[in-house]
């Protein structure tokens, strides 16, 4: 019995040495943008409205983040401590961590009225097919509660910037 798989095994030729294979299969190469190290994405209206929340008033919450490069590290360690987070990193494994930090960051950054403007997807349209759960999005929260804590935002404003975000949920979870 064992004869026969092996006979057949040895009867088969070799695949031809020049196949692209990932042409042959419809697999394409993703190829990063030199300048911003992003993944291109098909084109979508942009604008701040997309950001989901209104902004600040004056300048004291951007200043309490540590203006924009605290909302910078803050928003950069949030994803990498959600990466690193055994809860939900596997939602971020087919992301593009890149395009990811720099929309989060324009989004706090729009958001405390640091200056910035919102070029990411409006929240529902970011986070479709994701199935992300209520326990997610807590978990999320809590790694950015964190990222506020070493950065040392005042629990004040920590609680006044999770307020404006905490109305987006309804539009990220999905289950």
């Amino acid at each position: 019995m064992i004869l026969l798989p092996l006979a057949l095994l040895a009867l088969q030729e070799a695949p031809p040495a020049n196949v692209d294979w990932d042409k042959e299969f419809g697999t394409e190469e993703r190829v990063r943008d030199p300048v911003t190290g992003e993944f291109p994405v098909d084109p979508y209206v942009q604008g701040n409205d997309n950001a989901e929340a209104r902004q600040f008033e004056g300048n004291e919450m951007a200043a309490n983040f540590g203006g924009k490069d605290g909302i910078r590290r803050i928003a950069e360690r949030t994803v990498d401590l959600s990466r690193e987070d055994p809860r939900i990193a596997g939602i971020f494994v087919a992301h593009d961590m890149a395009r990811l930090k720099r929309t989060l960051f324009e989004q706090f950054c729009f958001i405390l009225n640091a200056g910035c403007d919102y070029t990411g997807r409006d929240m529902a349209t970011a986070h479709a097919g994701m199935g992300v759960r209520k326990r997610d999005m807590n978990a999320l929260v809590e790694n950015l509660q964190q990222a506020m804590r070493e950065g040392n935002v005042p629990f004040a404003a920590q609680n006044r910037l999770l307020a404006k975000l905490a109305p987006m949920s309804k539009e990220i979870i999905a289950r």
